[in-house]
């Protein structure tokens, strides 16, 4: 057999339920021995909603999904049949299977996944709302965002005085 890896384009959002399509199509055609993995690389991403913070999952390459595979024409034909696929990537309508390197890449971001990181970013001249501590309800233009420390440097105007504070991350949240 003849395992290759490929990249399969689906709709943005739709990566898991195409997973799920591919491994129910590979069992209705007594395909197992022909397929070795299917991989959606994720990374865990944290937002802070109503003062509560929760972890969630996204796509590290949103709208692709990588097989390891032995591909022929009927397995390539019925996999790009399936709801949500765009298509596979390679060269003159042909699936052409990943370099090692590329692969290597894609799986290195999966076995050494970073610690969760902030939904949100912030922007230097962006405008946030202070929602929690001393300065709740008062708004402030953000002058340096560190993603490391996770603080914010704002400039809040205090009786109408510009005044620099130091704040958390999730204690501001982005206005409209």
């Amino acid at each position: 057999m003849n395992f290759q890896w490929y990249a399969i384009q689906t709709y943005s959002g739709s990566e898991q339920s195409v997973k799920k399509a591919i491994e129910n199509i590979i069992d209705q055609n007594n395909a197992k021995d022909r397929l070795k993995a299917i991989v959606v690389p994720t990374e865990d991403v944290f937002e802070i909603k109503d003062k509560k913070k929760k972890t969630i999952q996204t796509s590290i390459y949103p709208g692709y999904v990588f097989i390891h595979i032995d591909l022929d024409t009927q397995l390539w034909h019925l996999i790009q049949s399936l709801p949500r696929v765009g298509r596979f990537i390679g060269e003159s309508k042909k699936p052409t299977p990943l370099s090692e390197a590329d692969i290597q890449t894609i799986l290195d971001k999966i076995e050494n996944r970073p610690a969760p990181r902030p939904k949100v970013s912030f922007s230097v001249g962006e405008i946030v709302q202070i929602t929690d501590g001393p300065f709740a309800n008062f708004t402030g233009v953000v002058e340096n965002y560190d993603m490391i420390s996770k603080k914010l440097k704002l400039n809040v105007s205090i009786f109408g005085r510009n005044t620099p504070i130091e704040i958390n991350d999730v204690q501001v949240e982005k206005t409209l």
